[in-house]
C-alpha cells in the first residue's frame, strides 16, 4: 500500500512538534492515531524515520530524506487545492508569510491592515526572522511569500525587486547647542563605539557590503537582534548604530534619537519580495503582491513606505474610509 497524504501530514506535525502528544493536539487527533500512522508508514518504507529518545522524536537519515519530499508533495496538494477551489471576483484563504525584521516590524502590518480591508475574509500568517532564515522557510515550503531586505542567491528562489530603503547612521539625542556631527567614511569610522545587527540579518549584510574594507576592526561593543533593542542601547548611549530609516524615522522626528550624516557612501538599498519558483501562484497571492507593488509604484505609496508612521493615511485612502 503506497504512502498516504494523510500519513506524510502526520510525520511533518511529528518533526515540527518533536514529539506525538504535541502533534495529535496539533492536528485534533488521538495519540494512538498518530503513533499508528507513524508505524504503518516506518513498515510501508522498509526502516523507522526517528531516532527515539524517551518521549522526543529525532529525524535519522531516512527521515532527513524524507522531510524536504513530503513537505513538497503536501505544498503541491494545497496549491491544487486552493486553485480549484477560488472563485472568481472572491478571495478567500490564508496567506503564510515570513518577512526580515525590518519590513515584518514596520511595513508589512500597515499593508496588511490595508487589504484586509478590502478583503476581510482573508487571514495572514507571518514570521519574522532574518534574511537568511527567511530564505530557507522558502525553500522548504512553509510559507508562500518572503519580503526581505538581504540578498538572497539560490537556484530554488525567485527574487523580485520591490522598493529601496535607506541605512542610516544614528545616535543618542544631542544636547542643546550641540554642533550637528557628520561622519566621514574615510577617517571617522573607527572613533565610535558601535551597537550592531546579528550576524546574517540583511541590515549586518548590507552594512559590511556598503562599507567594504572600511568595517574591519570597527570597536562593535553589541550585537544585538531585534532593531528595537539597539535603539534603546543607542538612546542610552551605548554608541552608534546602523538601522533601515523605515526604523528610526519616528525616534528621530521626536528627538529621542539623532541622524548622523555619513558622507562618502550610497547607503541606500534593495527590498526583495522572495517565492518558491515551483510553488504555484494563485489568485490571492497574485492579488496581494499586485497591491504591494502597486503602492511601491506610486509616488505617495514611496513616502509612506519609507515613512512609515504616515501610512495611516493611505491605509485609509486603499479601504475607502475617506
Amino acid at each position: 500500500m503506497p504512502v498516504t497524504a494523510r500519513q506524510l501530514e502526520i510525520f511533518t506535525a511529528v518533526v515540527d512538534s518533536g514529539q506525538v502528544t504535541k502533534a495529535a493536539q496539533r492536528l485534533l487527533i488521538t495519540q494512538s492515531a498518530v503513533s499508528l500512522a507513524l508505524s504503518e508508514m516506518e513498515n510501508q518504507l522498509g526502516g523507522p524515520l526517528f531516532d527515539r529518545s524517551g518521549r522526543r522524536l529525532e529525524l535519522n537519515d531516512r527521515g532527513r530524506y524524507l522531510l524536504p519530499l513530503s513537505r513538497e508533495l503536501l505544498d503541491k496538494l494545497q496549491d491544487l487545492d486552493r486553485l480549484m477551489n477560488e472563485k472568481e471576483g472572491q478571495f478567500v484563504g490564508s496567506l503564510q508569510l515570513v518577512a526580515s525584521s525590518t519590513v515584518g516590524n514596520y511595513v508589512l502590518p500597515y499593508l496588511i491592515t490595508a487589504f484586509k480591508s478590502m478583503h476581510p475574509d482573508v487571514h495572514f500568517n507571518m514570521l519574522v526572522c532574518n534574511t537568511k532564515a527567511a530564505e530557507k522557510l522558502i525553500i522548504d515550503r512553509v510559507v508562500d511569500l518572503g519580503f526581505v531586505e538581504g540578498k538572497v542567491n539560490n537556484e530554488q528562489i525567485t527574487v523580485t525587486n520591490w522598493f529601496q530603503d535607506e541605512l542610516v547612521l544614528i545616535g543618542r539625542a544631542a544636547n542643546s547647542g550641540e554642533s550637528e556631527e557628520i561622519c566621514q567614511v574615510e577617517t571617522d569610522l573607527k572613533k565610535y563605539k558601535w551597537v550592531m545587527r546579528e550576524a546574517g540579518s540583511g541590515t549586518a549584510q548590507i552594512f559590511k557590503t556598503k562599507l567594504g574594507r572600511h568595517v574591519v576592526d570597527l570597536n562593535v561593543v553589541m550585537e544585538l537582534g531585534h532593531t528595537e533593542a539597539i535603539k534603546k542601547a543607542v538612546e542610552a548611549g551605548a554608541g552608534i548604530g546602523c538601522l533601515s530609516k523605515l526604523t528610526v524615522c519616528r525616534a528621530i522626528s521626536r528627538g529621542r534619537l539623532r541622524q548622523i550624516p555619513l558622507e562618502g557612501v550610497d547607503m541606500k538599498r534593495q527590498l526583495h519580495i522572495i517565492q518558491h519558483k515551483n510553488k504555484a501562484t494563485t489568485r490571492l497571492m497574485n492579488e496581494f503582491l499586485d497591491f504591494c507593488f502597486l503602492l511601491s509604484q506610486c509616488s505617495e505609496g514611496q513616502t509612506c513606505l519609507s515613512s512609515p508612521e504616515n501610512f495611516q493615511e493611505l491605509v485609509l485612502q486603499f479601504s475607502g474610509q475617506e
